[in-house]
């Protein structure tokens, strides 16, 4: 009985002494408690895939000491799962968080017996740029801070290749790639040697001295240079026709029979080519040049005169007509004949064709005012705008915009010269009045005593909003132009084409400042204005250079013909410039009789106004029409022409070079001609066959491919009165 009783004394004593609080037993009964000094941890941005350590400190806040477990969750870890905080001390509790790609954000849970702390935990990962450099020698990090790549210098002598390849074992230097130069020498004396910054070693071959013999050619043998050898007997050396040429043999020229078979003619689009029968140049009979495709055009054409007929832009051809049953309509057909669309005019009326562009087809009401209408299917209208509203003031009078006297950008603006006229029923004299002391008119408006000088230069939008408006005295009249040359300059010729000016837009203002580019007062030229190459041809005149404002004129000095040149087609193109002149065959002074006239194309040196070449144009003794010129590729002139014989006009397409006819060939059916475009390798033509018109096109092939350089038509690139294409 005793021992149970002791048993029981020493239990009791047992629990009594389990809750005390004995995590230091040095301190007795005393408690022991925590607290975190901190209670948020910011691990700011770290890369991802990289670690970032922080300590929490936990300060003892009792007498004795206490064990403390801390617990997180991943991202965020703790190295060790407990930390020993003694009374009145303290102790640091390191985490650590591994960074992936964005924000995240935790909680560290700290507990000593009942007692629990939390901690938050704030971090940012973040994915690095892919950094790549900019060029060779330059290397590329990325910056956590400000979270951008960053670029230094690569160190010198690291390997690269040198921008030009005559340059060869690149090393960086100063982070710049420098090579040794390469070295082209081959050795060879037929050949020049040279190294190209772009295609490193070129060779050419070398260019002997031109033997004086005509039957001797010159050769290079790499064992001793340059030298002379005989030419291919039968080579040609002198004067040939088919019946006797001037060949080399053994070395030497020779007179001989011209043998049979000898291409004395190239092949045109209507004819094949010509060689030597029995002492004749033998041709093919020429044919007709006929039709690639022959389209119903849907009406009559309406066009102003001197103004185009047909546009073509893109592929597609562009045409006004009136007529058979649907009033006046814009139609439209592919490069092919393919009607695309037929879009009637909102009130019916006439339109006649401006120009053309990626904007739309620009045509002109017979008021002044212009429209925009879409390329494609159903070619709504886009825009109308009538710059006749931003004239000067003054009674009665009336906006006139006609012929070159609206331009297109190459960014599809419209560049359009407003003249101002008197009205026909406004009372005004036709000289548009003039004030009883000579100075400003009546009414406070512009000097209306001349009335050329009644001008406004207007530049539309694409969306045919006014961007620019202002007066240009001096530039009125149905003889004055403008035309845009290669940098979009604005080029204004005056009536009589003596006198052109710049027209710049003002620094302050919405208006232009015109600055004289020619002043030849005393020209009398007619209304043309061709740019192209920083050249002017004006009024078939004159040429003028845009660089030093220098100024060679054109004698048309027919010596026993009376020459009156016509204003255009006007052409210019590689310093050449090409005009047409009516001529009198009997030398008088006075204008010929109709019956009497013809027509000449001269050919004129741009830089002296000398004529290089004249032929005439017409194909027989008769009068006719030129209805439209074009210059072709290697320095050609094509010509669309009729002329009036018994039983109506017969149309020609003719080619001329170097003072030669090269080609002519007839249109089948003495067509009645309204206009042409030419492009590519194909002529356009608007024509009327048996009361019918129609849209035709004939196939000139590599022998009549038209330019689009400098100032190659008459209105320029599809009426875009510009000399960039």
């Amino acid at each position: 009985m005793l021992r149970t009783r002791l048993w029981l004394l020493f239990l009791v004593a047992f629990v009594s002494a389990g809750a005390c609080r004995c995590d230091d037993p040095g301190i007795g009964n005393a408690r022991g408690d925590f607290r975190p000094e901190q209670t948020e941890l910011d691990f700011g941005r770290v890369l991802e895939g990289e670690q970032s350590r922080r300590t929490v400190v936990l300060v003892g806040t009792g007498r004795a000491g206490v064990t403390v477990t801390a617990s997180t969750s991943s991202p965020f870890s703790v190295p060790e799962s407990s930390v020993f905080v003694p009374g009145g001390g303290s102790a640091s509790l390191e985490v650590v968080f591994t960074a992936g790609d964005g924000p995240v954000q935790g909680t560290l849970v700290l507990t000593a017996g009942s007692r629990t702390e939390n901690v938050v935990l704030k971090a940012e990962g973040v994915r690095p740029l892919a950094c790549v450099p900019t060029m060779q020698c330059r290397e590329s990090h990325f910056e956590l801070d400000p979270g951008i790549c960053m670029e230094t210098p690569a160190p010198d002598g690291t390997l690269c290749i040198p921008a030009s390849r005559c340059e060869e074992r690149g090393r960086c230097q100063a982070g710049e790639c420098v090579g040794s130069p390469r070295l082209c020498d081959d050795d060879d004396p037929c050949t020049v040697d040279a190294c190209s910054p772009t295609e490193g070693c070129v060779t050419t071959p070398v260019v002997c001295p031109r033997p004086m013999n005509a039957c001797k050619v010159a050769v290079c043998r790499r064992t001793s240079g340059c030298g002379e050898e005989n030419a291919a007997d039968l080579s040609v050396c002198g004067p040939v026709d088919c019946r006797t040429a001037d060949l080399c043999v053994a070395g030497a020229c020779q007179t001989l029979p011209t043998p049979e078979g000898t291409l004395c003619a190239p092949p045109t689009p209507c004819q094949g080519e010509g060689r030597c029968r029995s002492g004749d140049c033998v041709r093919p009979d020429a044919g007709d040049l006929l039709p690639t495709f022959s389209q119903r055009l849907g009406g009559v054409p309406t066009a102003e005169p001197g103004g185009p007929v047909l546009l073509a832009h893109g592929g597609g051809l562009y045409a006004s007509v009136c007529g058979e049953d649907a009033g006046c309509q814009l139609v439209a057909f592919t490069e092919n004949g393919l009607l695309r669309f037929a879009a009637p005019y909102p009130d019916g009326g006439p339109r006649t064709l401006v120009s053309v562009s990626d904007g739309g087809v620009l045509v002109r009401e017979p008021f002044a005012s212009l429209e925009s209408y879409a390329l494609t299917s159903p070619g709504e209208r886009l825009w109308q705008a009538s710059p006749g509203t931003e004239g000067p003031p003054g009674v009665g009078l009336e906006p006139s915009m006609g012929v070159g006297r609206v331009a297109l950008t190459t960014e599809g603006e419209v560049v359009a010269l407003v003249s101002w006229r008197a009205a026909a029923d406004a009372g005004v004299p036709p000289d548009g009045g003039e004030a009883a002391d000579g100075g400003e008119a009546a009414d406070g408006g512009v000097d209306a005593g001349t009335p050329q000088a009644l001008a406004t230069l207007v530049v539309l939008g694409q969306d045919g909003g006014v961007l620019r408006a202002g007066p240009v005295p001096g530039f009125g009249g149905e003889g004055t132009r403008v035309a845009l040359d290669e940098q979009g300059t604005v080029l204004l010729s005056a009536e009589g084409g003596g006198r052109v000016s710049r027209a710049d837009p003002e620094d302050a203002g919405t208006g232009f400042v015109t600055t004289p580019v020619v002043d030849e007062q005393g020209e009398d030229g007619g209304p043309s204005l061709a740019v192209a190459g920083g050249r002017l041809f004006v009024g078939a005149r004159l040429f003028a250079s845009m660089d030093d404002g220098g100024v060679s004129r054109v004698f048309w000095d027919g010596g026993s013909q009376h020459l009156m040149p016509l204003a255009e087609p006007a052409l210019l193109l590689d310093d050449v410039g090409y005009a047409f002149a009516r001529t009198c065959p009997d030398g008088g002074v006075t204008p010929c009789m109709q019956e009497m006239e013809r027509l000449v194309l001269w050919a004129m040196d741009a830089r002296t106004g000398e004529r290089a070449w004249e032929v005439p144009v017409f194909p027989v003794d008769a009068p006719g029409t030129l209805h439209e010129a074009s210059v072709i590729r290697g320095g050609a002139v094509g010509t669309l022409t009729d002329v009036a014989l018994d039983g109506g006009p017969l149309a020609h397409v003719q080619l001329f070079a170097q003072g030669e006819r090269v080609a002519i060939c007839p249109l089948k059916d003495r067509p009645r001609i309204a206009g042409a475009a030419h492009v590519g390798r194909f002529l356009y033509v608007v024509l009327e066959r048996e009361g019918t018109w129609r849209l035709e096109a004939f196939d000139l092939g590599g022998f009549g491919f038209a330019e689009t350089r400098g100032w190659p038509q008459r209105h320029g690139v599809s009426g875009t009165r510009r000399a960039r294409p």
